[in-house]
Formats: C-alpha cells, structure tokens, sequence
C-alpha cells in the first residue's frame, strides 16, 4: 500500500511539472525514444541529471569524481546517491528524483527484480541508464559498463594461475541479489575450474563444489556490512584452517581479506586473487601478497553515464549502442602493472577535485 502511495505522488508531482501521464503499460523503452526525439525540436538549455550506486565503497566515490567531471565539461548538473541502507533506501533515493523532476538517471540497481516499478517510475519520467549492475529486464535505454560473466572469469583465472595445484577457495562477496554480483560469481567459479565459458550456468551457494582438484567451500555475503563481511573472513580462516586461496569480489571484500590475513600473520599463506582498485590491495600486489586485481573502470561509469544522459536531453540517440550496452571492459593489474595504474587513478581523482574534466 505504501509503494503504491509513493508511486502515485510522485506521478502527481511530475504533472505538476507539467508532464503527461503515460497510458497504462505500453513500451516504455519506445516512450523514451519519442521523448528523445521531442528533445531534439526542444532541447533542455541546461539538464539535471542523477548518478545513483548501489552502496558507498571507494568504488562509488572514483565514480563520482568521474560523473562530477562529465557534468562540468559537458556543462549539466550533476547529483550524486550513495545508498547506505541497501535496497529501500535506493528505491526512495530514486522516487525523490523523480518527484524533484530529473532529467536523467543512470543507477546501479541493488534488485532489478524487486525494483520494477520503481525502474518502470523513473522511466516513465525520465530518461534511465543503469551502470555497473545491469537490470536486463527493465526499461533502461543501455548499460554502462563490464561484462561482469567474463570479468569474474579473469578473476578465476588470475586465482587458477597462482593455485595450480588446486585447493581450498573461499568466495566473500556484498550481496547475491544484484545481477553483477551473480554473474562476477559464476565467472569466477567458472575460470578457477577451467570449465568453458557458459554466462547461464549456475551453481547453488549454499553447495560447496569439489570439482577439477579445487573445493569451493562457500560463498559468504554481507549486505555491505563490513563488520560482517570482516567477521565472515575471519571464520573461514579458522574453520578452514589449509584455506588456500580467498577471492573479494566486491572492492571491500578485497580490502578486508588483505587486512585479515595481515592481522593474523598470514599474509602471502592464504593467496587473493582480488577485485578493484582498494588501497591496500594495490600494496598488497605490490608486496607480492596479493596475485593481482581484476579492474573495472569506475570513473568512466560515472563520467560515460552523465555523458549520455545529457545528449539524450538534448535528442541525440546515437549515444545508445544497437546492442544497449555501452562496454568499458574490465582488466587485470598484476606487480608489473600495479604502478602506472595507480598514477593514471591518482591523476584522474585529482582532475575530478580540481575542475579540470578529464574524458
């Protein structure tokens, strides 16, 4: 009843604005389109545009830099969303925008399929894009971002090369409920044990897998708790006690599985393969305690999202790829790498807090 309430306010609210409603059901990916090319005879002088994350992690605040500087550049404005309070906060961060009025928005989804019709809101009003967590269903006009199957596949390659014998893994990540999350998962498991690419399989979370000389022991989530996620390490280690090989396949996760093992003397005993840019994981591949690091780009997810938002306002669709995906891929940073990719993500932070928009 009150999702309905909110729903309906802020629908009130846009008309206010001076918004048609859009009759009920129809293809609102082709309603966007309309509104598009109505953007051309008429487009907005200065757009507003909204990037919204899925958590707060260092990932989001490179993100940020990134879209505050496409937003300077390009000349729109730019709100930027951490949602701390998981799933409901997300979906009253994204129905206050549309009640404000938004141009635009670009937003990581935390549950695509819990958060239809908020997604079908905010594309109803505006114009919606999703970033690094795709929502395939939904009635986004293009995804920003990895291919997070293949991504979770360099992963468990990167792990497969530092294990080649085989052992225990244990998997930590924030949340299974996102659809990046799902399929990083499966590339994982998938390049650790060697198995042919397949973006469909799934294998249960709850089963451990014993499969090509490696035991997956479990998979461990934390709803971006990090005094969970921290805890859940800690007990893997002790229950495990020949535990070889951990991966983070969230920023934190990584970040957290250095500082562990660091805590406990184990540091370069128990292997990481990791996933994105945190501070200690960069020292810890550059110590040598850590393999190496699969990258996505989040600068680019936030400067590529704003970029696009605000060519769709002014009736430019060339933005959107024919196959609604706008790819930024992913890359490993290994020892011999770790350095000039530090410099570039530096120098990239320091642009966005300076003024000077790098793209």
């Amino acid at each position: 009843m009150k999702q309905a309430i909110s729903r309906a306010a802020a629908l009130l609210a846009t008309m206010a604005l001076g918004a048609a409603v859009p009759a009920p059901g129809g293809d609102l990916v082709a309603q966007q389109r309309e509104r598009i090319a109505a953007r051309k005879a008429n487009p907005k002088p200065k757009c507003h545009v909204a990037f919204v994350s899925n958590g707060v992690a260092d990932f989001w605040t490179i993100a940020k830099a990134g879209a505050l500087a496409a937003g300077r550049k390009i000349g729109c404005q730019v709100t930027v969303e951490f949602p701390g309070g998981g799933l409901g906060d997300q979906k009253r961060m994204l129905e206050d925008l549309v009640t404000k009025g938004i141009d635009g928005v670009s937003v990581s989804p935390i549950d695509p399929v819990n958060q239809a019709e908020v997604l079908q809101l905010v594309a109803e009003r505006s114009f919606l894009v999703t970033n690094d967590s795709d929502a395939p269903k939904a009635p986004r006009l293009c995804y920003i971002g990895m291919d997070n199957y293949l991504a979770g596949r360099m992963c468990g390659e990167l792990a497969r090369e530092g294990l080649p014998k085989g052992g225990k893994v244990a998997i930590f990540i924030g949340r299974l409920e996102q659809d990046n999350a799902k399929r990083r998962r499966q590339g994982f498991i998938d390049g650790l044990l060697g198995r042919p690419s397949d973006a469909t399989r799934y294998d249960e979370p709850s089963k451990p897998i014993v499969e090509a000389g490696y035991e997956i022991v479990g998979t461990w989530t934390d709803s971006f708790d990090r005094a969970k996620a921290k805890a859940n390490i800690e007990d893997v280690m002790i229950k495990h006690p020949d535990l070889a090989l951990v991966t983070g396949l969230f920023e934190y996760n990584s970040t957290l599985a250095v500082e562990v093992f660091r805590q406990a003397g184990r540091s370069g005993q128990i292997k990481i393969a990791a996933f994105d840019e945190g501070a200690d994981v960069i020292n810890g591949i550059r110590e040598g305690t850590v393999l190496g690091t699969v990258v996505q780009d989040p600068y680019m997810y936030g400067y590529e999202s704003v970029r696009v938002l605000e060519a769709l306002n002014r009736g430019d669709a060339s933005v959107i790829p024919a196959d609604g995906m706008l790819s930024i891929p992913a890359r490993v940073i290994r020892r011999d790498t770790v350095d000039a990719f530090w410099k570039d993500l530096k120098d990239k932070l320091e642009a966005g807090r300076s003024g000077k928009a790098r793209g």
